[in-house]
């Protein structure tokens, strides 16, 4: 098929795409603003208009841009692990790391944007991409929780995940790594403490009413 006539989706992703990598080599200097936007897409060859229609919401959609490329990169280096030979908690900490990694991979650019997503207009983005994240890692380690459990999983993951990625920017591998073995076993701690609780009980409620939010909050 040749370029002119791709698919509109076609042609949107490829755009966002190369206006992402345009972005992350001014993000250092210019920060995640709107500035870098339009300086992005100028490098990019695209509009101002193209700009505003793929990101409407100007730098906060370039940051769930790059969010969701570190999510891909890590999904392909755990493309190359058959989950089903590790332990859950292999499987976990083997999928945090891979996305710390791929975050670690832009360092300049995640570095300016934890400071972005620390505003306090931005943690609601945070979040959001933060549980994004810990879904992913979850499905592929298997997980096929459709109840309370679900939710309460992301949540506590998201958790983790966060602060490792600063760690890792802020200390180097061996440190992040360190941090996450150690999470990891207090996550499957209290998951296997969860599992016994009667499915009335006030934390399966709330773990429910975090899930229900987060969807309400989309």
């Amino acid at each position: 098929m040749s370029k002119t006539a791709a698919p509109k989706g076609d042609w949107a992703e490829a755009a966002e795409q190369r206006l992402l990598s345009a972005a992350l080599t001014l993000v250092p200097t210019h920060g995640w603003t709107a500035e870098t936007v339009r300086l992005a897409a100028k490098q990019a060859g695209l509009s101002e208009a193209d700009a505003t229609l793929l990101l409407p919401s100007g730098p906060s959609d370039l940051a769930a841009l790059l969010s969701r490329r570190h999510d891909r990169a890590a999904l392909q280096t755990l493309a190359e692990v058959d989950p089903r030979t590790l332990k859950i908690r292999e499987r976990i900490q083997r999928g945090v790391l891979a996305r710390v990694e791929a975050a670690a991979g832009d360092e300049a650019a995640v570095r300016r944007l934890l400071g972005f997503l620390a505003l306090p207009s931005h943690i609601p983005l945070a979040g959001r991409l933060l549980w994004e994240s810990a879904d992913a890692i979850w499905r592929w380690a298997g997980d096929t929780a459709s109840d309370e459990n679900h939710y309460s999983k992301r949540v506590i993951l998201s958790g983790v995940l966060g602060p490792a990625i600063a760690i890792r920017l802020a200390s180097g591998q061996s440190a992040a790594e360190h941090y996450v073995v150690s999470r990891i076993q207090d996550v499957m701690a209290f998951e296997k403490w969860k599992a016994g609780l009667p499915k009335t009980d006030l934390g399966a409620q709330i773990a429910g009413m975090l899930g229900k939010l987060r969807y309400a909050s989309r």
